[in-house]
């Protein structure tokens, strides 16, 4: 079969869109199989919902796709490199955002924030907190986008949970990434703040065209934010889907017979 240019650019184009692949990830622990063959890939400006009942292997996944943890086989390439290869400076490229903020309590939202910067700046910097002007003003801009100028200066314990989930969002966009990584980021928050939350994540991937990973419970929230839908179940990957073909049946696959339940 004949390419033509056109097919060698738009090919080209796509790959250089591609932010991380997860390539044939199986783990294990004592013999017990966690994840097994775990293939798919996320590109620039994408949202993916990782969806899946406790214990489906979502977080172990994670672990794996931010390099905590090696995989027993396959592996995840960030920017077409082995994440476990990767030194931490070189991984600032991927932004971590967790269920439970891990933020330094006693310190402000700025503060926190500027963590974010520490990839991109000398250690002595970051050991000393003589962070430039520059990675201030962009902290400050962070903390504008996801709606906190206002409280800058205040203690992260002060805040709510909420606020504290924006401030962690914020630290995530301070490192300037092209994948963000979610790990159940509204679990512990209610409905209306999960939703804001995720709003703020949406237009992050949209306008700034980061690829975004966000691992849900909420299939509502899924549908609503996400552009695909992967899904596990027992440690496989048993849906790849784009949001508007998810349909009972697959949600079936993930859930069983609560499938409709989730749906309704």
């Amino acid at each position: 079969m004949s390419v033509n240019n056109e097919q060698i650019v738009s090919q080209t184009n796509q790959q250089s869109k591609l932010r991380i692949e997860v390539v044939s990830v199986s783990k294990s622990y004592h013999q017990k199989t966690a994840i097994k063959d775990i293939t798919f890939s996320v590109h620039a400006g994408e949202f993916v919902a990782v969806l899946g009942p406790s214990g489906a292997g979502k977080t172990t996944l994670f672990r794996c796709m931010v390099g905590l943890q090696k995989p027993d086989h396959g592996h995840v390439s960030l920017l077409g490199n082995n994440i476990t290869q990767l030194h931490r400076s070189q991984r600032r490229s991927m932004a971590v955002i967790f269920q439970q903020f891990n933020l330094v309590n006693r310190i402000s939202a700025l503060d926190n924030v500027l963590a974010g910067r520490l990839g991109h700046t000398p250690a002595w910097r970051g050991w000393l907190k003589q962070f430039t002007r520059q990675d201030r003003l962009l902290a400050l801009d962070c903390l504008n986008r996801v709606g906190l100028i206002n409280k800058a200066m205040q203690r992260a314990d002060t805040l709510s949970g909420g606020e504290q989930q924006r401030v962690a969002i914020a630290r995530a966009l301070a490192q300037q990434p092209d994948v963000i990584i979610a790990d159940e980021p509204v679990a512990s928050l209610d409905p209306k703040i999960g939703s804001e939350i995720l709003d703020i994540l949406y237009n992050i991937c949209k306008k700034d065209g980061v690829a975004v990973i966000c691992s849900l419970h909420q299939l509502q929230f899924a549908q609503k934010y996400a552009d695909r839908i992967v899904g596990l179940a027992n440690g496989r990957l048993v849906v790849d889907s784009n949001t508007q073909s998810f349909d009972a049946n697959l949600a079936a696959q993930l859930y069983g017979n609560s499938g409709l339940t989730e749906m309704r």
